[in-house]
């Protein structure tokens, strides 16, 4: 076992909801969707049109920057709809399945065998390059940089998420060989974090070919970013990638089986979800394939594909996201109460400051809705957010410098290091109701478009 870092500051919102370990249904998607707003920085050019026919593994999309990057569609079936937006972006190319799954054949292969430009070529080829992901500012990984390390977090501590054990317990081979092929394209490793908690529990622990690391803490404990930060913290000039364990699955199956193969089990979660559970599925699926986990007649609900820190609102008529396996079901809060700030005996609503006393109860789980409880307020100069966010940066000057635009402060306070899903929780607590992670979003835009 590696030599532990003990993370003391971070936060786990005891939400209610957590989904149990079964499988409830195998979900086959009538409709699914490529979603090109799923990827950071990404210029789609659409390679079919309506009518046309493709298999699991046919390239849909390409991005004009880099051409031999391409997505491919998780189903075989018929494109159906291409939906698009203002100025006539595009939003989502829509594939009807076929009852019986086709798949492209990219070969079985031995990764020891392979070269790394072999290696990249596959995965590009096959639409799986876009698992990788390049820091800083989180884009697709770059075919033309050879990285400083790759990394990836074998757990997770995000609200509700999906238990990386149950998911991938049965794909330890495959993501071997994914790690194998990895391995070939950097000259720093692949460093794995795992939870000290559990690294003796988990099969993961015997990955080979590897560089181990191990956490202790709440989250984000188990957000590759902050593991990074601990590890080896990303400099001006040094670029890196990370790709999840469900991603290395799937590129060990390509290698494996020779097909394009998203199959994932995906945590159905949250206080209104109807008996949390587990299905089987694909990214691109429709939230409306899961109308047995929720009864919206009585009350407005909302759809995160993802965590409620960092998933994306989709409503019952969206569709799962490219690198997410969990769905949460949530209460829109949209009640007002007055003098809410005055009852500090409230026993249903948890605080994170101790403004109310759920720290008595400190296993008591709370069925949370979206209400924010108060609006936007002047910003605040306090250590808030330090206390959730264990990474030697400053947060609120970096928050501010990008919404001021400055660069150099910018670069100062930590902007390579962060993406917006390790400020999440400083948005959580935040006094002033400050939407964190849509300005640290605007200040990444502003440094891809600067620094390009």
């Amino acid at each position: 076992m590696s030599n532990n870092i003990n993370l003391k500051r971070g936060l786990d919102i005891p939400i209610s909801g957590e989904a149990a370990q079964k499988i409830k249904k195998a979900v086959s998607p009538d409709v699914v969707a490529v979603k090109p707003t799923d990827f950071r920085g990404l210029l789609p050019k659409l390679l079919v049109k309506e009518g046309d026919k493709v298999l699991a593994g046919t390239p849909v999309l390409a991005d004009k920057k880099s051409p031999d990057i391409v997505f491919a569609s998780p189903v075989s079936g018929t494109v159906e709809t291409v939906v698009r937006g203002e100025k006539r972006k595009l939003l989502e190319v829509r594939i009807k399945a076929d009852k019986t799954q086709e798949y492209v054949d990219f070969g079985v292969r031995k990764v020891k065998e392979l070269s790394a430009d072999e290696i990249k070529e596959a995965l590009l080829k096959s639409g799986l390059w876009p698992a990788l992901i390049q820091r800083p500012y989180g884009v697709l990984a770059s075919p033309e940089i050879r990285p400083k390390a790759i990394f990836v977090s074998a757990f997770s501590t995000a609200p509700l998420a999906a238990d990386t054990d149950y998911v991938l317990r049965d794909e330890f081979a495959n993501i071997q060989t994914g790690i194998d092929a990895l391995t070939k394209l950097t000259d720093g490793g692949v460093h794995v974090s795992f939870d000290s908690r559990n690294y003796s529990g988990t099969p993961f622990h015997k990955l080979e070919n590897v560089i181990q690391h191990t956490f202790t803490g709440k989250h984000p404990a188990g957000n590759v970013g902050i593991q990074i930060h601990h590890i080896c913290p990303i400099k001006k000039g040094d670029t890196v990638w990370t790709v999840s364990l469900l991603m290395l699955a799937a590129i060990g199956k390509l290698f494996n089986t020779g097909r394009y193969d998203m199959t994932r089990k995906i945590a159905v979660t949250g206080p209104k979800a109807i008996d949390p559970s587990y299905v089987t599925g694909l990214p691109g699926m429709a939230v409306a394939d899961l109308k047995e986990f929720y009864d919206n007649s009585a009350e407005e609900l909302r759809f995160i594909s993802g965590d409620v820190l960092t998933g994306t609102s989709v409503g019952e008529a969206g569709f799962l996201g490219f690198y997410d396996n969990q769905v949460t079901i949530i209460k829109e809060g949209r009640e007002y109460e007055m003098l809410g700030w005055a009852k500090p005996l409230r026993s249903g609503l948890f605080s994170a400051s101790r403004t109310y006393f759920s720290w008595l109860t400190p296993k008591k789980k709370y069925d949370m809705d979206t209400n924010l409880h108060g609006g936007v307020r002047a910003f605040l100069m306090n250590d808030v957010y330090g206390k959730v966010l264990p990474m030697d940066i400053f947060p609120v000057y970096l928050t501010k410098a990008c919404i001021a635009g400055d660069i150099d402060k910018m670069e100062k306070y930590g902007i390579y290091e962060v993406l917006e899903e390790d400020l999440a929780l400083c948005e959580y607590v935040c006094p002033s109701k400050i939407d964190i992670q849509a300005i640290i979003s605007d200040g990444i835009s502003l440094m891809m478009k600067e620094m390009a």
